[in-house]
């Protein structure tokens, strides 16, 4: 399948899903409202006028993600599976002794995974569709939260296959097993927000995706993704605990293994970083998106 980017009946497609009066050729003078932000305000460009583009752009990242691969989707399912086959091989006589170990690994990897490929996936969300950015107006926030909603719809599919195997490690569902799609939106918003940040830093300092594989490494050990909490010591547990990472694994880890609620404050950090991140991206961002097009 051709990308999008890529084709050469890239504006007639695009027609049928921008709003007429922002989609002109990039050089020939921005729409009334744009000229400031480069965010179209005049044109009232929110994501619900952008819906259909931005359900296009998702459906490709999809389509694209999996093409020429004789798996198909199913490597998105196979990937983690494998991981954690090989963490669990590795560390089950180290922590043989935690409650659960297996189906504890499991969902760490997946919540990582989620993370992980959600920010960097995002980090190439503008420079990887150049046309989208120099041949039409829309507001390129839209080419992150696509690449991020690819995200959300490949991992949720993901934590569907962990239904029959949590009913084989504990012998039933957890109630709260069903409240997973809520938690995602606790990641998703944090993956939107380091996206916007990572995408639009990454078109005028080409070394940051490096630089970001090198953080995503300290975050994985960081987090008890492959280990306990318990064998943290007790002088780091305080700075431990605020690692956003931690308190999204725990959340997951009590929907899905202990079967309860999370606690408010680990919802309180996650939702706190989730604003904060956002609110940073967009900042970021904004600043820097009406050189987009000359960079790139």
């Amino acid at each position: 399948m051709q990308n999008l980017e890529e084709s050469d009946s890239l504006p007639a497609r695009l027609q049928r899903s921008v709003p007429a009066p922002c989609f002109k050729p990039y050089f020939e003078g921005r729409p009334s409202g744009m000229r400031e932000h480069g965010m179209g305000f005049g044109c009232q460009m929110v994501a619900w006028e952008y819906r259909e583009l931005i359900r296009n752009l998702t459906v490709v990242d999809l389509k694209n993600r999996y093409q020429n691969t004789s798996l198909g989707f199913f490597w998105s399912i196979l990937s983690p599976f494998l991981l954690a086959f090989v963490l669990y091989f590795v560390f089950r006589n180290l922590f043989s002794q935690e409650e659960n170990f297996a189906l504890n690994l499991i969902v760490g990897i997946m919540v990582w995974r989620f993370f992980s490929v959600g920010t960097i996936t995002s980090l190439f969300s503008i420079v990887s569709r150049p046309s989208l950015v120099t041949k039409v107006y829309i507001p390129r926030q839209i080419l992150v939260l696509s690449s991020a909603l690819c995200q959300l719809i490949a991992s949720t599919l993901e934590f569907v296959t962990l239904i029959p195997i949590t009913y084989y490690i504990l012998g039933y569902i957890p109630k709260t097993f069903w409240l997973y799609p809520v938690a995602h939106l606790f990641i998703f918003f944090p993956i939107y927000g380091v996206g916007l940040l990572l995408s639009s830093l990454f078109i005028f300092f080409r070394d940051l995706n490096q630089i970001w594989d090198v953080l995503l490494n300290v975050l994985f050990y960081s987090s008890p993704i492959i280990y306990p909490i318990s064998i943290v010591p007790d002088y780091l547990i305080t700075l431990y605990m605020f690692n956003p990472i931690t308190r999204m694994v725990i959340i997951y880890r009590d929907l899905i293994v202990l079967g309860t609620l999370p606690s408010i404050g680990d919802l309180t950090i996650v939702v706190g970083f989730s604003a904060g991140v956002v609110l940073l991206g967009s900042y970021v961002f904004n600043r820097l998106q009406l050189r987009f097009a000359e960079e790139i």
